[in-house]
């Protein structure tokens, strides 16, 4: 059956008047679901906006496609903040995970992603990246690795449901 799944995430930003280091969200996301392709609980898929399917982390580190897609991205960029709003369609079907003795679940029983953010720093000229999950201790704060220009923060953990 085809589960839908929407993220979201905040972040406050500094004022744009201050080091403008053109962060934004990277089009690509991690997040764990049960994978009914090689029947494993709790597997870490690979997302980018655009591609047909997912990646599953798979079995003993050996990737394969899954059944996913990121159906919507949208951001939002206020003066002094940024959100964003994913939706993850993709299919499921029950199963038992032999390994863990855990039958399958959707979303998964303690469902997690980490989104993925750019910046470039003017100063440098560089572009770097970082990311946020869900299961990270909160607040965090973000700084650019060149400067040390504060870059954003955040105290509310992505958020991840299952739509009806």
């Amino acid at each position: 059956m085809l589960r839908t799944i929407e993220i979201t995430a905040e972040l406050t930003t500094p004022s744009r008047r201050e080091v403008f280091h053109n962060l934004h969200w990277q089009k690509k996301l991690d997040l764990s679901v049960d994978c009914f392709i090689c029947e494993r609980t709790r597997r870490t898929t690979h997302l980018r906006h655009g591609e047909e399917s997912m990646v599953c982390s798979g079995d003993q580190g050996v990737p394969h496609p899954a059944a996913g897609r990121v159906a919507a991205f949208d951001v939002t960029s206020e003066r002094e903040r940024t959100m964003l709003r994913a939706v993850v369609d993709y299919w499921w079907a029950p199963f038992h995970d032999v390994e863990r003795d855990t039958p399958a679940t959707a979303p998964t029983h303690a469902p997690w992603v980490r989104l993925h953010l750019g910046y470039l720093c003017p100063e440098a000229r560089q572009a770097e990246a970082f990311s946020i999950q869900s299961n990270m201790v909160l607040p965090v704060s973000e700084t650019c690795s060149h400067c040390a220009h504060p870059l954003a923060t955040t105290t509310r953990s992505p958020g991840i449901r299952l739509l009806p």
